[in-house]
C-alpha cells in the first residue's frame, strides 16, 4: 500500500545534496514506520475507506522526522495526498488538486486566526458528486500559521474550526501550549466530525500505539503490546470481520 508521505519523504531524500540528520540519526528504523525496528507498528496498521479524504501540506522537514504523525494518516487513509509547501512557488500538481472539481475542500485550523472566511463547525452535506477534502497544515504552529498567512490559495475555501476540549495525548515532541494536537490526532476529531466514527477509533488507536512504542524505543524499553490502545485497535478490526461475515 503506498503511502503519500513516505513517497515524498523518498523524493526530498533523492534531491537533498546532504542527508538530512534528525535526533536519534544512529537508530536502526524500520524504513516505514521510522520507529527503531525492534518496536515497529507496521502490524498494527488498519487501512479504512472512507468518503473524507485528506491532503497533508507539510513544511518541508516534516516527512522527514521520524516523530511525524501526518504519515500516520496515510497509513490508515490510503487516499491521502500530501505535498511540500513553497511560499513563491507553490507546486503546481497542489494547486490543481485542490481545485479538482470534484472535492468540497475545508482547510482545517482555529478559527481564532482566521479572517474574512467562511468558519463551519462541521462538513456540510456534499452536492452531488463532491466529496469531502480536509487539507491539514502539517507543521509546528508558527510554520502552520506562517503557511496559512502566506498562501492566499489556501484562503479560498471554508474553515473547518478543530477546538478540542481534551489535552493532547503526543509528548514525542515539545508543544507551546498544552492544548496543541498532534496531525494524527486532528485527522481523528476530523473523521469523527465526518461521520465516520469506525476510521476515528482506528486513527486515534493507531496513534497512540505509535507513540508508545515510539517512546519505548526511543528509551531503549521493552515494546509494549497491551493497553488500552491495543484493545481499541484489536476491538476495532475484530468489529471489521464481524461486518464482513456478515455481508
Amino acid at each position: 500500500m503506498e503511502n503519500a508521505v513516505l513517497t515524498l519523504r523518498t523524493r526530498l531524500v533523492a534531491e537533498s545534496s546532504r542527508p538530512y540528520q534528525s535526533r536519534g540519526a544512529t537508530i536502526v528504523r524500520c524504513p516505514r514506520c521510522q520507529i527503531a525496528q525492534t518496536h515497529c507498528v507496521c502490524d498494527y496498521r488498519q487501512p479504512q475507506q472512507v468518503n473524507p479524504a485528506f491532503c497533508l501540506i507539510m513544511h518541508r522537514k516534516e516527512p522527514m522526522k521520524p516523530t511525524n504523525t501526518g504519515r500516520l494518516i496515510a497509513e490508515i487513509l490510503p487516499d491521502t495526498a500530501a505535498f511540500v509547501w513553497d511560499r513563491t512557488e507553490p507546486d503546481p500538481r497542489l494547486l490543481d488538486y485542490l481545485a479538482d472539481p470534484s472535492w468540497q475542500p475545508y482547510l482545517v485550523f482555529p478559527d481564532a486566526y482566521v479572517e474574512d472566511q467562511p468558519v463551519v463547525e462541521a462538513p456540510r452535506p456534499c452536492p452531488p458528486g463532491k466529496r469531502p477534502l480536509f487539507v491539514l497544515l502539517d507543521a509546528t504552529w508558527a510554520q502552520a500559521r506562517k503557511i496559512y498567512f502566506k498562501s492566499p490559495y489556501l484562503r479560498q475555501m471554508p474553515v473547518l474550526s478543530i477546538n478540542p476540549e481534551r489535552l493532547s495525548n503526543y509528548k514525542l515532541r515539545e508543544a507551546v501550549h498544552d492544548h496543541q494536537l498532534a496531525t494524527a490526532e486532528v485527522a481523528a476529531m476530523v473523521l469523527e466530525l465526518a461521520g465516520e466514527a469506525h476510521a476515528a477509533e482506528v486513527m486515534d488507536a493507531f496513534f497512540q500505539v505509535f507513540s508508545s512504542r515510539y517512546y519505548a524505543g526511543k528509551h531503549q524499553l521493552p515494546a509494549p503490546c497491551e493497553g488500552k490502545a491495543f484493545d481499541r485497535l484489536a476491538a476495532c478490526q475484530q468489529r471489521e470481520q464481524q461486518d464482513a461475515t456478515s455481508l
